[in-house]
Order: structure tokens, then C-alpha cells, then sequence
């Protein structure tokens, strides 16, 4: 009497035979003798594992928490089967491993910052196990890497201080740029102030020697009878003032015997 065994698509079957493998066969359907014998399916289909949380220390001993998910699939079903109790944790263990001397040769900051870098490392160090464990690692990634509490508090402290730092620089900065546009304005005010100054006082001095010009001129075309009749009006006015003492010089004494002339020529005018 023989056994019926169907091997699913994707699968390979292990025939043991008391106990012992014998032969591998694919996919399929297969006769085996009960008692004696056995099939053993095997996937080799892709799995997907998700390696739980484990601690990593960096290289300045900061503890952060790592999360790993990687792809597998079974490439050797008898090495995967016989050779190692079990492929699967022993291959999350050899991950764990690798990424832990990897983040243990960055500082945080640099660990923090780059998981494409641990990935690629990561998918180097650990690269085909299919003649360790029959099985090959086709995607591992980061998921996460967490810092320690303690870690997180100073990281926010250090980051909260820094915001404080590029604001206080920031504002110092727009002090300093308001200040720079008002002392800027105000001595744009001060020169054009004392441009307009300038500019008034030389178109004064323009209108003052242009009326000493026109004076000068005017002077020039006027005859001696203009200064001499402007000397009488002057005694007249001296005559019918109150004053006592009056102090000339010798060329003018001869002229005050015009004034009571002139008086007298006043005073009949009047009378006319």
C-alpha cells in the first residue's frame, strides 16, 4: 500500500526514509511507503520577519533601541532543514549581530542619521547563507532606531537650546539691521540737511554780492552833485535834531555853514 503526497507550488518535498533523508523532489504529486517513509514540505516562497526591539550601543555608549524586518526566502531545503535546528532564529541572530558591530563603529548622531548606510552594510555583511543555513536574505531595512529616555530628554534639551540660540541670533541680526537702516537714514537726512544748507547759503551769498554789484554799479554812474546833495539832507537832518555835540573832521567842518542856508531856504519854502 503506498502513501499519496501532493507538493504545493513554490514547495519542495524531503523524502525521508526511516528516518533519514533520502532524495528531494519538486512540486507535484508523490507516492511514498507509510511507516517507512515520509514527505517533508518545504516553502521556498518569500517570508517576511520582523526581528523584535533589541538594544544597540553606539561607539560614545549611547543605548538606543533597533528595529529590524527583512526579507527571506529557502534556497537549500535539505542544508535549511537538517543542518541547523533553526535556520530562521539563527539568521535573525547573525542580523543582530552584524548590526550591532555596525552602529557600534558610529556615534548617535551619525547612527541616528543614517539608516541607508546601516542597511546596505547590514545587506553586505550578512550576504548569501544559503551554504550556512540554506536560506538567503533578500531585504533587510531599519525600521527604527529609538534612543534611550534618558537619551531623548538631553536630545530635546540640546535641541530646544539650539532653537533658542538661532532665534537669539536672529533677532540680534534684525537689531542690527534696523539699526544699520536707521543710522543710515539719518545720516542720509543730515547730509541732504546740510546739502539744502549749503545750497541756501550760496544762492544768499549769490543775491548779496549780486546787490552789491547792482549798488556798486549804481554808485559808479551817479555825479558828485548826488553825494553833495545827499550831504545837505544830512546837515538838515543833524540841525533839527536835539543834539549837542557833534564830532567832524576837518574836510567836513566847511560844510556846516551850509546848514543854516539850507534851514533858511527850508523854513521860506514852508512859509510859500
Amino acid at each position: 500500500m503506498l502513501g499519496v503526497k501532493i507538493v504545493q507550488q513554490n514547495c519542495q518535498g524531503l523524502v525521508e526514509t526511516l528516518g533519514k533523508y533520502s532524495r528531494s523532489v519538486e512540486a507535484g504529486l508523490h507516492f511514498y511507503i507509510p511507516f517507512l517513509q515520509n514527505i517533508q514540505v518545504v516553502e521556498l516562497a518569500m517570508h517576511p520577519l520582523r526581528l523584535a526591539q533589541y538594544s544597540v550601543i553606539t561607539k560614545d555608549n549611547a543605548d538606543i533601541e533597533a528595529s529590524v524586518t527583512l526579507n527571506y526566502h529557502v534556497t537549500d531545503a535539505k542544508k535549511y532543514t537538517y543542518e541547523n535546528t533553526d535556520s530562521v532564529e539563527s539568521m535573525a541572530q547573525l542580523v543582530r549581530g552584524h548590526l550591532r558591530d555596525i552602529i557600534g563603529r558610529m556615534e548617535l548622531n551619525e547612527a541616528l542619521g543614517s539608516t541607508s548606510k546601516i542597511n546596505a552594510e547590514l545587506a553586505s555583511a550578512i550576504g548569501d547563507l544559503t551554504n550556512i543555513y540554506g536560506i538567503n536574505v533578500d531585504r533587510v531595512n531599519i525600521d527604527e532606531l529609538t534612543p534611550s529616555t534618558e537619551i531623548q530628554r538631553a536630545m530635546d534639551k540640546q535641541l530646544t537650546a539650539d532653537r533658542e540660540r538661532i532665534a537669539a541670533i536672529a533677532r540680534a541680526e534684525g537689531e542690527a539691521r534696523n539699526i544699520k537702516l536707521t543710522t543710515d537714514a539719518k545720516n542720509k537726512a543730515l547730509v541732504e540737511t546740510a546739502r539744502a544748507e549749503a545750497e541756501a547759503t550760496r544762492q544768499r551769498a549769490d543775491a548779496e554780492s549780486y546787490r552789491i554789484e547792482k549798488i556798486r554799479t549804481a554808485l559808479q554812474q551817479v555825479d558828485s552833485n548826488y553825494f553833495r546833495d545827499q550831504s545837505i539832507q544830512a546837515f538838515t537832518s543833524l540841525a533839527k535834531s536835539d543834539t549837542n555835540l557833534v564830532v567832524l573832521s576837518k574836510d567836513d567842518i566847511t560844510e556846516l555853514g551850509k546848514v543854516p542856508v539850507i534851514q533858511k531856504m527850508l523854513e521860506t519854502q514852508d512859509k510859500k
